[in-house]
Formats: structure tokens, sequence, C-alpha cells
């Protein structure tokens, strides 16, 4: 039977720009792909006001154009915090989910939502059934920490390289046409958004530190065997 896999981010373009490639290869290998994003109102968000409605259906589109479900939470940026609620709201998607394999943010950066998902999703996917209070929902054994550039990411030090080379294209552009709906243009592939430049970059960089043209890096959670999907 195909395995399942979690990504969870703060905002809708945490894992569009950490993990790209991976969410890719994970479709190609046959997986179910699954992005939560904790937070889903964007009202308070200035680039996209009166758009925000339509953000969140652009990311969940542009994601199943891919093969990838995404799903929202109701949390507004600097309006979430770790508490029985939210706790309880992640780990009813990982309750319904069941993923073998999961993707969290990195628990330091500079952006507080950042650091409240990753506490979130670190607490429900490894104790789902504590916090609902339901015996037979077990958690996640495989869980590896990305990062989300160096704009935020803080101390993050990979002990896994995963080559997104074949999927990089499609991750870029994917990425690419993302940024074009915030800042309201088409997407022009000629002319790439500031955060395809940055993770570029940065998959270069990944790249170099494992001999691939293009990775991303993890740091793996626990102590398991490293072939990831």
């Amino acid at each position: 039977m195909s395995k399942t896999l979690l990504a969870i981010g703060a905002h809708y373009d945490d894992c569009v720009f950490g993990i790209p490639g991976i969410l890719l290869a994970a479709v190609r290998k046959h997986y179910r792909v699954v992005v939560l994003n904790i937070l889903g109102d964007y009202a308070n968000w200035s680039p996209v006001k009166g758009r925000e409605q339509q953000l969140r259906e652009n990311s969940t589109e542009l994601a199943w154009q891919r093969g990838i479900e995404m799903r929202f939470l109701d949390y507004a940026s600097m309006h979430v915090d770790v508490n029985d609620r939210s706790k309880q709201a992640v780990a009813e998607v990982v309750a319904d989910v069941k993923p073998d394999v999961a993707f969290i943010l990195w628990q330091h950066d500079r952006h507080p939502d950042h650091e409240v998902a990753a506490t979130l999703s670190r607490m429900a996917l490894r104790q789902p059934g504590m916090i609902l209070g339901r015996d037979g929902v077990r958690g996640t054994r495989r869980i590896y920490a990305y990062d989300n550039g160096p704009g935020h990411t803080i101390d993050f030090e990979p002990n896994t390289y995963v080559n997104i080379t074949d999927d990089w294209a499609e991750a870029n552009e994917w990425l690419g046409q993302s940024m074009a709906f915030v800042t309201d243009r088409p997407y022009d592939p000629q002319s790439p958004h500031a955060a395809q430049k940055v993770k570029e970059t940065l998959a270069r960089y990944r790249g170099l530190a494992c001999g691939v043209q293009y990775a991303e890096a993890l740091r793996a959670t626990g102590a398991y065997p490293q072939e990831i999907l």
C-alpha cells in the first residue's frame, strides 16, 4: 500500500519554499502527500488584503495540480499560540491523515509564527492520542525538521540531504507561481521572484554539501534509517 506524507508549516508558503522538491518526489513515488498550513486567515496580511480567500484557493489549486492536498486551519498570523485548542486542531489533522513520515519547521526561527508552528507540530505528531483523549491514534515516528531560509531559520544543522535535482524545475515554478499571486502579477519564468532566487541559492548550497546539483536539507528528529521516501 502507498504511504502518506504530512508536511506542516505556519504560512501558505512555508512548505512550498522549504521542501517543494521532497513533496514532488514523494508524489512521483506514489505517496499520498498532504500539506497543512496552520495559518488560514490572511485578513491581517497587507499584501493580500481583500484577496485573502483567493490566496487559500490559489495555493490549494497549485498544490492540487501537482497531486498534493493542501489544508488550512483558521488561525491568523500572531494570533496562534500553544494551547489546548491549537494542539487539538493540529492533532485532529494528524489523526485523520495518519502520516508515515512528517516534516515540520525547525523550532529556532526569527518569525514567532514559525516557532509556534514547530512546537505544535512536534507535539501533535508525537502524541496525538493523548492530546485528543483517544485510544488507538498513533503518533508519527519519522519526523524531519526543515529550514525556511537564511532570513528566518536560526542554528539549523542538517543531518539528512535529499537530492531534488530531478524535481527542481517544477519546484521552482511552484514557488514562482505562489509568489506571483501575492505580488498580484502574472507568473513570468524569465523574471524570478526574490524568493525563487533565495531558494535556488540555498538548494545549490545544499547540493554542494552532498555532491548533487540541487538538494534540500533536513534534521532528523530521531535515530532511524535515512532513506526518507
